[in-house]
């Protein structure tokens, strides 16, 4: 599975994005950094397919005119370019979720089409579309047969993911109701194949149309509902049914809500999804292949997440994964991501700092600036506060929040036993108390799980919520848990959480640090894989083990007191 170049690689920083970028220094074990390990060697990718059937195409179908593209600062911002190295055009090639598909299924085997169904619907798009009109068995996936055979004819289409002729044909009919969440997007498959509608904000140019039309068998269509969050929300708003203790459906359970925790937000009124992950261009665009007007505002197809972890991996085995995007559009893309973590997630402040009687106070401020939870969506996430005391010699005398090169949070409970779970904080004493942002699922005998199929609910749900949100009144589902509900500096925009430490005879001046980390993979969530001999598990785990899973540090701040 793995080139002999990419095991060389596990020595260096996990979140190494492009030469000398290290994302997380001083934590878990010494590190290489800034070259002292070997680097993967570069890789082109693998070319765009160009296969297509009666109701979509392959990206490599879109590319042909739709690269090369420039805005008004001259700026490269070429769809293909873009899109190519991102989660969605990835969904079906994450390992990580083949691997978690499978697990559930071996959980479940009675109900393996149900759930196999349920993922490739947002994963595989086209193909499960397809299967699916054509009345075969929809949305298979593993084993002989399934989507993810190199053999099935939909192969490619599958694993072209996220891709260009699914979301530009998405109907704007029901979009934001509840039947159109979990995939309930719609697709008209009775348009025939040359007269299929993509879908654009813009006013058409009948003569680029033609052309357009001539090419691929699409047709340029003028719709603003691309633009809207209600589009995201088809996949992004999913509910997944669980199971109780005798392996019987007993209801459904949400698994992520960044559309609703948006609609409880103050960016509902001004910023759809679109206006953070598809920042718009400097002016006008235009694609030197076939000219025309300028459009503007032109949104970029960068779809940043959080998913840094992830694009690593892409990073050291892009060949082993057959990737269409190149070693450099990963790094462009990961050093987008970070960038979006970095700049435009979260803030920490410091503040009321004080020292008396060997005892450091201090409280850590961090603001939320996403218009949803953070972290959202796959409850695998998490982020949470490390906090260092130093005194004046340099030495640590107070620590809170350290991880290791797998993820694993010193003093977390859940970390140290899967059944167990660290809870929401108001005041931190002990170096074994750790704020931990996150969403825990129970079962439904109260038992903490990692397995989706038996998550019936959060028994704790402190993520950071957005600007606006109202969390006395907001619904169920996007509801926080209790502790965080009584917890009254936990607020619609951000959470203080006050630190008072005892720091003996230590003397100072002291110097407080504080990170708020995050990681996309919690480490029980990779660990619980380990367990499964599947070709999936084992193919996640040697690049987990290969790729150290450390935190990005998505804000800091620093200050001393008692000098």
């Amino acid at each position: 599975m793995m080139s002999k170049n990419a095991w060389g690689w596990s020595l260096v920083c996990a979140v190494a994005i492009g030469a000398g970028l290290v994302l997380v220094a001083g934590y878990g074990a010494a590190l290489a950094q800034d070259g002292d390990a070997p680097q993967p060697e570069p890789f082109e990718g693998q070319l765009l397919p160009t296969d297509k059937n009666a109701f979509f195409a392959g990206a490599g179908a879109c590319t042909s005119c739709h690269t090369n593209m420039v805005d008004e600062s001259g700026a490269d911002v070429s769809i293909d370019a873009y899109w190519r190295a991102t989660m969605m055009a990835n969904a079906a090639r994450d390992p990580y979720w083949l691997a978690s598909v499978r697990v559930e299924t071996l959980g479940a085997p009675g109900l393996k089409d149900v759930i196999e169904d349920k993922c490739t619907t947002c994963h595989m798009p086209m193909a499960r579309t397809t299967v699916a009109v054509q009345d075969e068995a929809p949305g298979l996936l593993h084993g002989d047969g399934g989507l993810a055979d190199p053999d099935h004819p939909l192969h490619a289409l599958a694993n072209d993911g996220v891709s260009c002729t699914l979301c530009h044909q998405v109907e704007p009919e029901g979009l934001g109701e509840p039947a159109s969440f979990s995939g309930g997007f719609a697709i008209d498959t009775a348009r025939a194949a040359d007269n299929r509608p993509a879908y654009n904000p813009f006013a058409s140019n009948p003569e680029l149309s033609a052309v357009m039309q001539n090419a691929s068998g699409f047709v340029p269509e003028q719709s603003e509902h691309v633009t809207k969050a209600e589009l995201c929300a088809s996949c992004h708003t999913l509910y997944t049914p669980y199971l109780d203790s005798s392996g019987a459906i007993a209801g459904e359970f949400p698994e992520q809500t960044p559309y609703f925790e948006w609609l409880n937000s103050q960016y509902v009124a001004s910023t759809p999804c679109q206006g953070c992950h598809m920042p718009t261009a400097e002016g006008g665009v235009i694609t030197s292949v076939v000219g025309g007007e300028p459009r503007s505002p032109f949104a970029k197809h960068v779809f940043v997440g959080g998913n840094v972890y992830m694009q690593s991996i892409f990073r050291a085995f892009g060949d082993d994964l057959e990737l269409t995007a190149s070693s450099e559009h990963v790094e462009a893309t990961g050093a987008r991501t970070l960038d979006q973590l970095q700049g435009r997630t979260a803030s920490l402040a410091l503040e009321n700092l004080g020292y008396a009687r060997s005892q450091v106070t201090a409280n850590v401020v961090v603001r939320n600036l996403a218009g949803h939870k953070f972290p959202t969506g796959f409850p695998s996430r998490r982020a949470w506060l490390h906090l260092v005391i130093e005194d004046a010699g340099g030495n640590v005398v107070f620590e809170s929040g350290g991880v290791d090169e797998q993820g694993r949070i010193t003093g977390d409970n859940h970390d140290a036993d899967p059944g167990s779970f660290e809870p929401h904080h108001k005041v931190i004493r002990q170096p074994h108390e750790v704020q931990i942002y996150e969403s825990v699922m129970v079962d439904t005998d109260g038992n903490v799980t990692n397995i989706l199929l038996r998550g019936s609910g959060y028994i704790k749900d402190n993520r950071l919520l957005p600007v606006g949100f109202d969390k006395i009144t907001a619904p169920g589902d996007i509801a926080p848990d209790d502790l965080a509900l009584e917890d009254a500096n936990f607020t619609g925009g951000g959470d203080r959480v006050m630190y008072s430490i005892n720091v003996g005879d230590a003397q100072g001046p002291f110097t407080v640090r504080v990170d708020l980390l995050y990681l996309s993979i919690g480490y029980n969530w990779a660990e619980k894989l380990r367990a499964f001999t599947t070709d999936e598990s084992a193919a996640f785990m040697a690049y987990f083990d290969a790729v150290p899973n450390l935190p990005v540090v998505v804000a800091s701040a620093s200050a001393t007191v008692g000098g």
